[in-house]
């Protein structure tokens, strides 16, 4: 897990979004308007076009700039690895797991997380992300104990997420 630390001022990571166009322009806008509020954010767009870019801008523009920022990319690591990744886990809860870690939720904590690539979570993935997203608490690999968690959620896809969920690869109420 990687945080990246927010040192820029909040004018020059939208800056960092170039282009002249008004498209550019509104996108710029958006990222000043949804930085002020704590709510989760879904950035759309193919791949290549700075999705990233643009959450770690709402990230430094946010009131929680000051902390983390840890990006995960949700299609890299499938099951309980990626589950133990996000949520964490408890000494022994698998092979392998000979001490206890905290996850990325947990090591966001008062800062934001930005899950890229989103539309290629498990389902089964995508349940405890509801829980977190909906209850804002963490269970850990091997636990059944809560522990609560204050961090903003940024995601991005380049996949048509209504299509995901018709053929049911994808939570609609997520």
């Amino acid at each position: 897990m990687e945080s990246v630390a927010s040192t820029q001022p909040a004018h020059d990571a939208i800056e960092r979004i170039i282009g002249i166009s008004p498209w550019a322009e509104q996108v710029r806008r958006s990222i000043e308007l949804v930085a002020v509020h704590q709510s989760s954010v879904l950035i759309l767009g193919p791949s290549g076009t700075g999705k990233e870019l643009i959450a770690q801008a709402i990230h430094s523009c946010s009131l929680r700039c000051k902390k983390a920022f840890i990006p995960v990319d949700c299609a890299v690591t499938t099951g309980t690895l990626f589950a133990s990744h996000m949520f964490g886990h408890v000494k022994g809860s698998f092979t392998g797991a000979t001490s206890s870690t905290l996850g990325c939720f947990r090591a966001a904590e008062a800062g934001t997380i930005f899950l890229d690539e989103i539309g290629e979570m498990e389902l089964e993935l995508q349940a405890k992300l509801l829980r977190v997203l909906q209850q804002r608490v963490v269970v850990p690999v091997g636990s059944h104990q809560e522990i609560p968690v204050d961090v903003r959620v940024l995601a991005a896809t380049n996949r048509d997420l209504a299509s995901e969920v018709q053929f049911g690869r994808f939570r609609e109420d997520l």
